[in-house]
């Protein structure tokens, strides 16, 4: 039997790295070094006697013991931070707003991970326009803003770029003699505004066929065939069909997120490094 304690950084590092499948980013999500993570990682593997990840140049990987070992981590992890905060002297809040164009199906697991992290700390999540949310940051109802980059400001971290495109669902046909249906979001929506931008500088006529209040709702019209919408990849349903090259269309850009925060100690602090690593992961793919 193993009599030597665990290193409580060491697991949470493998935790970190398993859940983002990255040293890089598990190392960004706990505000240290490449190296500092690798050096935790292996003095673990080195206490347990068995290696916990199959490594190479392109991806990473749990080995078995790893697999079996992960529930267990998270569980002392949880166990500990429970611990610390039934003698905190009271819940911590972080309001954090999320625009519609970044959020993503990832969201709910990003959450989780957040929670699981620190239990006693309370998420106030807000979902809108990046302009919306930058406003409501400005004037301090938000801690942070996960967002769009946002024309005339250099005040966020750039978190990572994602590629857009002209999506519509599998079948759609468009008429040659009618003016591109375009499904968009209400303004003010920066992706909206860019979009139309490029369609006028291309001489792509073009009309709004469907005007949603969400995302989730211009992907639903995308798919029910109403037209096409720009859209990142991993915003719309699967079987959605990329059709800018074969219609000619403006190529749209890659387009940054940025993340503006006041946080800057703390535990909303480790909580949103742990988030914004996430994010960084989820738009990457």
């Amino acid at each position: 039997m193993m009599d030597q304690p665990l290193d409580l950084d060491a697991v949470r590092a493998f935790v970190r790295i398993a859940e983002l499948e990255s040293f890089t980013r598990a190392a960004e999500a706990m505000r240290t070094t490449q190296a500092a993570v690798s050096l935790k990682l292996k003095r673990l593997e080195e206490r347990l006697g068995c290696r916990l990840f199959e490594r190479t140049p392109r991806y990473v990987q749990l080995s078995p013991r790893g697999a079996t070992f992960l529930d267990h981590a998270r569980d002392l992890l949880e166990a500990h931070d429970r611990a610390l905060a039934s003698l905190s002297q009271g819940r911590q809040r972080i309001g954090i707003g999320i625009s519609d164009h970044v959020a993503g199906p990832e969201l709910p697991a990003l959450i989780a991970r957040m929670n699981a992290q620190d239990p006693q700390l309370v998420i106030e999540i807000r979902i809108g326009s990046s302009g919306d949310l930058l406003q409501s940051f400005d004037r301090r109802e938000l801690d942070t803003v996960i967002v769009r980059l946002h024309a005339g400001r250099n005040d966020g971290q750039l978190l990572a770029e994602e590629q857009f495109g002209w999506f519509a669902a599998p079948n759609w046909q468009h008429r040659a003699d009618e003016p591109l249906p375009i499904a968009t979001m209400a303004e003010p929506c920066g992706v909206r505004a860019l979009a139309g931008q490029l369609l006028d500088a291309a001489g792509v006529p073009w009309t709004e066929i469907f005007v949603g209040g969400g995302v989730t709702a211009v992907a639903a019209a995308v798919m029910a065939g109403l037209g096409i919408a720009a859209l990142s990849p991993r915003m719309v349903p699967f079987g959605a069909v990329d059709v800018g090259p074969r219609l000619g269309l403006p190529a749209l850009p890659r387009l940054p997120v940025v993340l503006h925060t006041r946080v800057k100690d703390g535990r909303p602090r480790e909580a949103l490094a742990g988030l914004a690593a996430a994010f960084r992961s989820a738009v990457r793919g």
